[in-house]
């Protein structure tokens, strides 16, 4: 979610912008009553829009939690946790060296569509995937696919990484065999993303009918993902409708499920942008849960007598600098000074939901590789001050982005956040200019185009590895930073090469120690982000990877 990433959401960049959803429009809810009066629909609201209804199109958090219930992986995390267990695999290995991987895939399976689960289908589904060609090659479309599996069959452009894809073998009926060139640190944990999770060979016949395409950075995405009707998968649900004028995406529960059946029949997964406007829908009845409670309402809602659980913690927030922005940061002593000059206690205390934690390196304590040795940078705005004295940039100005009508598990009131931190800085005597831009295309772009001296963003882990985390950011050169540091680039890389947990662990440890020695950026914290449900609910188990499946819950 894993969006929500600079690198990660460059998919939203074509999405369908977001408005604020009244409460009392035309929608799913206005019949979601049984003639008994049992409730038979369960809407929940999200901060954004999906971009897709294909999965592998996409790298945002809005679209997998529609998709993750109709689309499953061969891997998938267990229930409210990081750990993997099996999805559409029962079981899996792999050999020694980690290049070739074993799935014994469950039996009597069956797609939306009717068509059966089988090997084949697997191999249909990642042949399809490294056989792209045109704009789905583009790593706004395929983001996931080249960063698990590299490149292509056949590349078209040449900033396209090489493909670690080899082969898939169906060795039969109910066994697939992937393989690839080189072990890598995303894998198994690639296997358990929504992007790679298996559709209908039916369905597969009818997208490669369909081209998506670009002009410029927008994208056209091809019309099956942007209806019902085409797309199927294995999950509890089957999506029947998107309805973009209402924002509201409706799935229904598939009574051909091979688990155990989804408690309630239909499922509305409506926008609603701001903190404000989902917690009213939510007092005023119109919608049964919502994520992304802002800090302040997590006390308010539990007195009234809701259901609030938080998330674990399985996510990072930071300041990146773009060295190719403004000259200045590419002296050392001027982003020391930057890191030092932000009260990051006083952002976890006044801004965070309880249960946020100071960030010293760019991944959360709660995951393999977080090193206890790393430079740290505390608060210290006399230092700062003297940090650009020493640069010679005591008048220092600098451009600092922060986006709009957006709330991230992350970053869950941007222009507070930003405010605070700008007040920081001109303490320190730097001159900030502020640039506010509407978050999706402008500030992502922006940030992904290194435009942005100082910008907001954040990072939610999609599997329990570190590489996940610093690989996102600091395994080769980013325009968003614009740096070049062959010491930190080698630093990362190191762990994604080496096939055994606990030696990719030590490496990491390393990574975050030349990470943080260089300092492209400042991390900020990481928080557990809280999402609430109506009395009358029962919730799924909450997920610190934002992965609930919403075929746990039920009404009471």
């Amino acid at each position: 979610m894993r969006i929500t990433k600079s690198r990660v959401a460059r998919a939203i960049t074509a999405a369908v912008a977001v408005g604020l959803i009244a409460t009392g429009c035309s929608s799913e809810r206005d019949s979601d009553n049984k003639s008994d009066g049992a409730k038979d629909t369960f809407v929940f609201a999200g901060a954004g829009d999906p971009g897709s209804l294909d999965p592998a199109l996409a790298s945002d958090g809005e679209t997998f939690r529609v998709t993750r219930q109709a689309f499953e992986a061969l891997l998938e995390h267990e229930s409210g946790g990081t750990k993997l267990v099996g999805g559409l695999a029962e079981t899996w290995s792999s050999n020694d060296k980690g290049t070739v991987w074993t799935f014994n895939l469950r039996k009597g399976v069956k797609f939306h569509d009717g068509e059966a689960f089988n090997a084949a289908a697997v191999c249909a589904n990642y042949d399809h995937w490294f056989n792209w060609t045109g704009t789905y090659q583009s790593s706004a479309v395929s983001y996931y696919w080249q960063t698990v599996m590299g490149g292509f069959a056949k590349n078209e452009d040449k900033e396209t990484p090489e493909a670690n894809y080899k082969s898939c073998t169906a060795k039969d009926e109910n066994t697939a065999v992937i393989e690839v060139k080189k072990p890598s640190a995303n894998l198994p944990g690639g296997f358990s993303l929504n992007a790679l999770a298996i559709h209908s060979p039916k369905a597969l016949a009818e997208y490669k009918k369909q081209d998506a395409s670009a002009k410029g950075d927008a994208i056209t995405y091809p019309k099956y993902s942007q209806e019902a009707g085409t797309v199927a998968g294995t999950g509890p649900y089957k999506i029947t409708k998107w309805n973009k004028g209402n924002k509201e995406v409706t799935l229904q529960r598939f009574d051909g499920y091979w688990g155990e059946k989804a408690k309630i029949k239909n499922l509305v997964f409506r926008t609603i942008d701001t903190e404000e406007g989902r917690r009213q829908a939510l007092q005023a009845g119109d919608i049964d849960g919502y994520d992304l409670v802002a800090p302040a309402d997590v006390k308010t809602l539990e007195d009234q007598g809701y259901v609030v659980p938080t998330r674990g913690v399985f996510n990072l927030f930071y300041v990146g600098m773009s060295q190719n922005a403004n000259k200045a940061l590419k002296k050392k002593e001027v982003r020391q000074a930057i890191a030092q000059a932000i009260d990051k206690e006083n952002l976890v205390k006044t801004q965070l939901p309880e249960g946020g934690k100071v960030a010293d390196q760019f991944m959360p304590d709660t995951i393999a590789g977080y090193s206890k040795n790393v430079t740290k940078y505390p608060f210290d705005t006399a230092k700062a001050k003297d940090l650009l004295k020493k640069a010679g940039e005591e008048k220092l100005q600098i451009e600092f982005c922060y986006p709009t009508e957006v709330t991230r598990p992350y970053m869950p009131a941007p222009q507070d956040l930003f405010e605070l931190m700008k007040a920081d800085l001109e303490k320190a005597g730097i001159t900030v200019k502020p640039k506010a831009m509407k978050w999706a295309p402008d500030y992502l772009d922006a940030t992904e185009a290194g435009s942005c001296a100082l910008h907001m963003l954040g990072w939610t882990g999609d599997f329990n590895d570190g590489y996940n985390f610093i690989g996102t950011w600091f395994a080769e050169y980013d325009k968003q930073w614009g740096f070049k540091d062959k010491k930190v680039f080698d630093a990362v890389n190191a762990g994604s090469k080496l096939g055994k947990a606990d030696e990719r662990t030590a490496a990491y440890e390393k990574a975050n120690e030349a990470i943080m020695d260089y300092l492209p950026g400042v991390p900020i914290s990481s928080s557990p982000p809280a999402i609430a449900f109506a009395k009358n609910v029962n919730p799924p188990n909450v997920s610190p990877l934002t992965q609930e499946v919403f075929a746990e819950a039920s009404f009471k």
